[in-house]
């Protein structure tokens, strides 16, 4: 045994601690901010306060060279990789929605017939959605039954005979579910309903402490009032950009400062402002009324208070659903950079009071990064544009491939996003060659435009794709119980902006830098000030955590232990 590896050894036996020992922090505290692209947190840093991601910077490991590595940058996906530590071709979620073929239908990621929704009226809200993949759901109900692995917060648990408390919370259902594990509580916030809720997998009542929250109306302090600038204008960065044509009026919401969140003094009247709740989601309130709950959950379950790790995950969703409306250069995605800036700064004083910032691990990422709205990227020279499946005009190359492979009825059931499925039917004919289908259709949808590539996943099962980075993302995103025919690949900056009649001035969900990038921030346990420029991958954090406290790793995680973390 060399020096050198008896001192790593005796530094990590040293660094690693159990999770039931004083030595342990008292709380696991991991913040997913969705869609902060790993450059936004100092893209702004001159406004920034000092209490909330400045601290996380100027206290913490920074790893800015961090991605997630799988092809599909969805929520659920990124939300998944960073509970589990697996990749999507393990743990199961290989997107927001994929095509069930036992089912015959798309189904939504967590949805669960045998787990409804507590309450009545707590259902998905189907006045407006700016992420309509939640309209495939067959169900309201909702649980983790479709992850397929542990999280770290399972071993956890599994490692404390159950005596840590485990809860995620989020604005969105996947948001708190992914993170809370098989064997945690999650909550999340039902805009038909005013209130977050959950499901009866986790309870079978509500706790007194949830409903005496919800009976409160948190949210009746925005009635009446608008979104303002939180600083003078003349100091942001994108001051003169607050009317941009390419961004989004969602049902009166308006493209410039101030956005009213109600129309009248009688917001929860829906007859006279039935957007109020989705207003509140489309802008910083969102991510204020996740911090106000977590706030309360910490106190009413007393997280942090014993010698036994707790695990709280808060998700917040204000960046995504801004930067879906107005895009991730505008004045509103600035505003919100700085208002959730604002609300971490009050959520670790509060913890801080409570529980002691020394006896807290946070760590913050991102389930994906963003891409620039195609008319900003054109306003500053960058050529990008909007794919139309509706333009390709398929027809004859469907005909021509139909007429080819003797196929009489539908040839395909559709596309979800990143997947195209050929119809059940054609699969279940005995006769059909669907390597050579699948790579027909393929090389037809290449000669589109838009297409960058199109890979057809019995090329995957076979392994006969070249050993390149997106081919292996695309690899890692492959579960062949869930995966579609043809994984399509549209060219770096093109996106389709329309769902369902319903549009869009940027998304995500591509294997290009803007949507893999994400940081990658570790602070509090005498971790001291670092920037690490090294490529990682989001798998590590689990890895990373389950060594730091001393658990087992989640049984599906893949990644890498970040030594710098333990040091």
């Amino acid at each position: 045994m060399t020096k050198t590896f008896k001192a790593a050894l005796a530094s990590w036996l040293v660094t690693v601690a159990p999770a039931y020992t004083q030595d342990a922090p008292r709380l696991v505290l991991q913040l997913t901010v969705d869609a902060l692209r790993g450059d936004l947190p100092t893209r702004y840093v001159g406004n920034l306060g000092e209490g909330g991601l400045k601290y996380l910077l100027e206290n913490g490991l920074h790893y800015v060279d961090a991605h997630h590595c799988h092809a599909n940058t969805e929520t659920v996906v990124g939300h998944a990789t960073l509970a589990t530590g697996a990749t999507p071709a393990v743990h199961g979620m290989v997107g927001n929605i994929w095509f069930d073929r036992t089912l015959d239908r798309v189904v939504y990621n967590v949805e669960d017939q045998t787990a409804p929704l507590l309450g009545e009226g707590a259902g998905v809200n189907d006045e407006i959605e700016i992420d309509p993949t939640q309209a495939a759901a067959g169900t309201d109900g909702r649980s983790p039954r479709a992850l397929l692995v542990t999280t770290f917060s399972d071993e956890l648990s599994a490692s404390t005979a159950g005596a840590a408390k485990v809860f995620g919370v989020s604005i969105k259902d996947r948001g708190a579910i992914t993170m809370a594990g098989q064997s945690g509580k999650a909550f999340w916030f039902s805009k038909s309903a005013n209130r977050f809720v959950t499901s009866s997998y986790y309870y079978d009542a509500y706790p007194d402490w949830v409903l005496a929250w919800n009976d409160a109306t948190p949210s009746a302090s925005f009635e009446g009032a608008s979104w303002e600038l939180m600083h003078p204008k003349e100091t942001y960065l994108f001051a003169e950009r607050d009317d941009q044509p390419w961004e989004t009026d969602v049902a009166g919401f308006g493209n410039t400062f101030p956005h009213r969140y109600s129309s009248s003094q009688n917001a929860f009247d829906p007859l006279e402002n039935p957007y109020f709740t989705t207003f509140l989601t489309l802008s910083p309130a969102g991510d204020d009324l996740t911090a106000q709950f977590a706030k309360r959950l910490i106190e009413a379950e007393a997280l942090g208070q014993d010698a036994v790790t707790d695990y709280l995950a808060i998700s917040f969703s204000s960046v995504d659903y801004v930067n879906h409306v107005f895009g991730p250069s505008s004045l509103e995605a600035e505003d919100t950079i700085y208002r959730l800036d604002q609300t971490l700064s009050n959520l670790f004083s509060f913890i801080d009071e409570r529980i002691g910032l020394e006896h807290v691990l946070i760590v913050l990422s991102a389930d994906h990064g963003t891409t620039d709205a195609p008319g900003y990227l054109d306003s500053v020279g960058i050529q990008t544009g909007l794919v139309a499946p509706d333009s390709w005009d398929p027809t004859e190359q469907i005909a021509r491939l139909k007429e080819r492979f003797g196929i009489t009825g539908q040839l395909l059931a559709g596309y979800n996003h990143p997947y195209l499925n050929i119809a059940p039917e054609v699969l279940e004919q005995s006769d059909i060659d669907l390597p050579a289908l699948e790579a027909a259709i393929a090389e037809e949808l290449l000669s589109f435009p838009d297409v960058a590539f199109a890979i057809p996943s019995t090329a995957i099962e076979a392994n006969l794709l070249p050993d390149t980075e997106i081919m292996r993302l695309i690899r890692n995103n492959y579960h062949p119980a869930r995966s579609g025919n043809i994984y399509v690949v549209f060219k770096p900056g093109w996106f389709i902006a329309d769902f369902d009649g319903l549009s869009v001035t940027s998304t995500h969900g591509s294997p290009w830098r803007g949507d893999t990038h994400v940081p990658i921030l570790f602070a509090g346990r005498d971790i001291a000030q670092q920037q690490i420029a090294r490529r990682v991958c989001t798998t590590a954090i689990a890895s990373t955590l389950s060594a730091l406290v001393g658990t087992a790793r989640p049984n599906g995680a893949s990644g890498e232990v970040l030594q710098e973390v333990l040091e």
